[in-house]
């Protein structure tokens, strides 16, 4: 079911399970004094991808390095980054951006991330931006990811790896239509 834009331009700090601050630049304005909407797509990446690599064992920089050895997933810890080798990457098939409120440089931007859909093979985020000392959440946006076998870049008949899985599974959220009331620990 489909979050309408009244239920998202709603949304609180609460309503987000993991965060991240992104100080804005200079360079992210554009020539109307507000941060250009392709920047909305980099801090998406940004929060979703640090989350992976954080959170869920995926580390995009192991996959061309061979000294780099494979350790047991179950021992990933989910404060510092995992050496474990995934055999498996997220590829972007759908993307949305839904606007309220613009900021611009030099905000400080509180971003807050959630998963509003778990599939066997793919995931769907919600990334919210915040102006720090504001609580009107500025934007909603975020993608869907599907994972595939690094070699056929298909997916797979057992579906994300565990380890992906379990971390991801941290972030979901039952979007019952309801505003605030903090709906995940945070991470």
């Amino acid at each position: 079911m489909s979050t309408s834009i009244a239920h998202k331009k709603r949304r609180v700090r609460s309503d987000y399970i993991y965060h991240q601050t992104h100080r804005t630049r200079w360079f992210d304005n554009d020539m109307y004094a507000h941060l250009n909407n392709t920047v909305y797509a980099m801090l998406f990446d940004s929060i979703i991808n640090t989350y992976l690599i954080t959170h869920c064992g995926m580390d995009p920089f192991t996959h061309n390095n061979p000294t780099l050895t494979t350790p047991d997933p179950s021992t990933t810890t989910t404060s510092t980054p995992s050496k474990f080798k995934s055999n498996q990457v997220g590829i972007m098939v759908s993307s949305y951006c839904d606007y309220f409120s613009s900021v611009s440089f030099p905000d400080i931007l509180d971003l807050g991330l959630r998963v509003t859909k778990l599939g066997n093979s793919s995931v769907t985020y919600e990334v919210g931006v915040f102006k720090e000392g504001e609580e009107e959440v500025k934007v909603v946006g975020g993608y869907t990811h599907v994972f595939v076998a690094r070699e056929t870049m298909r997916p797979t008949r057992e579906g994300m790896e565990d380890g992906v899985r379990r971390g991801l599974e941290r972030l979901v959220v039952v979007d019952d239509t309801a505003v605030g009331g903090g709906k995940g620990a945070k991470l």
